[in-house]
């Protein structure tokens, strides 16, 4: 049995997640470096693409009076300068190379963390932040004027040429001592974006075969009757779309099949509804308003006998949807970021997750992830203590797209973003 739905008007509702998911971004960052953690578990390093985020977030912020413009600059500038001023170089503890960064870096050095790779997705999503901030802060003003500065600098050093190690598509990254890794972004999936802002680059940029190199690898599928270019995971359908708006702009595969990204997403977020009211591994809690199956934490490596049947748990997985991986693993971002593209059926599910009480006194809102299948010993569904940033960022963001459209409108009128997609092949639209 379904629990009622809280009855609460949905602007307030969406303010209040959404301010809840910005403050991660307020508790979780360094004071000296900006850099946002990775997760808010002690001693957990940075995230180059959850501080991307943050750098949007402190717009969305400014712009919705829950900090004031001077703090949001402020935070702005001790991360720009900070990525600025950090080492770049082949050193094993450097914090980046050729304007790349390392997935992850120390919150206070700012040096490499663990053994992560030069990420070149995860530099594009901090990019795109940098960017947003260069776009936002516009006054005349010397420190606004130095945020401008440093964005255009930090996106014009990042070498993507280099990241194509001699052929046409992007590697996923690279290792002092090693070299480049051996997988590309081939096919649809996050690297949109990627792909976007290498080919926008003034300096450094890649060539429209790169693109079309990219979209060789795409999946078309026909699935619960929609048609689209498939990828399991929710959140491929997401990321690029926190800052690029996709309404009526069209490359040359989405004309031939006359449909844009937007509606791609949109579709994308119908199959995950269907898929759950379907529920055909038959787990506890699917329905039509509980759904999000991504790339998220899970209960861990195990097996449970559960009424009868054998089900095997995992930790952090790119689940997907609907050929799996999924063990009854959901996360809650996953389906509160496709606002935008689905209000009518994303603000149900923000309602049931609100009445299931996955907040709880979190000062950040939904858990990361939890499943209803496996119980604990209180009898109730596993539940993440986590919450990650790549998680609360697309919250603030694409709220906020949905609410007002901020994010989107600043990222129209960089020229980067519109060069990158004209030379990818997209046009119509606010293009």
């Amino acid at each position: 049995m379904d629990i009622p739905p809280i009855k609460e008007p949905d602007e307030l509702l969406l303010e209040s997640l959404q301010r809840r998911s910005f403050a991660y971004f307020l508790q979780e960052a360094d004071p000296e470096t900006g850099l946002v953690a990775d997760r808010n578990r002690p001693g957990f390093p940075a995230s180059i693409a959850a501080t991307g985020m943050g750098l949007s977030a402190y717009a969305v912020g400014a712009e919705r009076g829950w900090i004031d413009r001077q703090e949001a600059c402020r935070r702005t500038l001790t991360t720009l300068r900070f990525l600025w001023n950090s080492h770049q170089g082949t050193e094993r503890y450097a914090t980046g190379y050729k304007g790349f960064f390392y997935h992850f870096l120390d919150m206070r050095t700012g040096q490499r963390a663990w053994n992560s790779e030069l990420s070149t997705v995860d530099t594009a999503l901090l990019m795109a932040g940098v960017l947003t901030s260069g776009a936002y802060f516009d006054l005349d003003c010397q420190q606004e004027q130095e945020i401008r500065t440093l964005a255009t600098a930090l996106y014009c050093r990042v070498d993507w040429r280099w990241a194509l190690d001699g052929g046409a598509l992007l590697s996923h990254g690279w290792k002092p001592g090693r070299g480049f890794l051996p997988y590309h972004w081939k096919g649809y999936d996050e690297a949109l974006i990627l792909y976007v802002l290498a080919l926008g680059s003034p300096t450094h940029c890649i060539g429209p075969e790169s693109y079309s190199a990219w979209l060789s690898g795409y999946r078309w599928k026909t699935i619960y009757d929609q048609a689209f270019v498939y990828a399991g995971p929710l959140f491929i359908h997401q990321m690029s779309h926190l800052w690029i708006d996709f309404r009526g702009i069209r490359d040359v595969f989405m004309r031939d099949k006359g449909l844009d990204y937007f509606e791609n997403s949109r579709r994308a977020a119908y199959v995950q509804r269907e898929y759950a009211i379907r529920n055909p591994r038959g787990f506890e809690g699917y329905h039509e308003n509980c759904w999000g199956v991504t790339a998220s934490d899970g209960p861990g490596k195990r097996r449970e006998n559960i009424r009868g049947s054998e089900r095997y748990f995992h930790g952090y997985m790119a689940r997907g949807v609907p050929f799996g991986p999924d063990d009854g693993t959901l996360s809650p971002c996953a389906a509160l970021s496709s606002l935008p593209f689905a209000p009518e059926i994303v603000m149900p599910v923000i309602h049931h997750f609100q009445a299931l009480d996955l907040a709880g006194d979190n000062p950040y809102g939904f858990t990361a992830s939890f499943n209803p299948t496996l119980k604990t010993e209180q009898g109730q569904g596993w539940i993440s203590d986590d919450h990650v940033g790549i998680n609360q960022g697309p919250v603030v963001i694409m709220f906020e797209n949905h609410r007002s459209g901020l994010i989107w409108r600043l990222m129209r009128n960089c020229s980067f973003i519109a060069t990158g997609l004209r030379k990818a092949g997209f046009a119509g639209g606010w293009l």
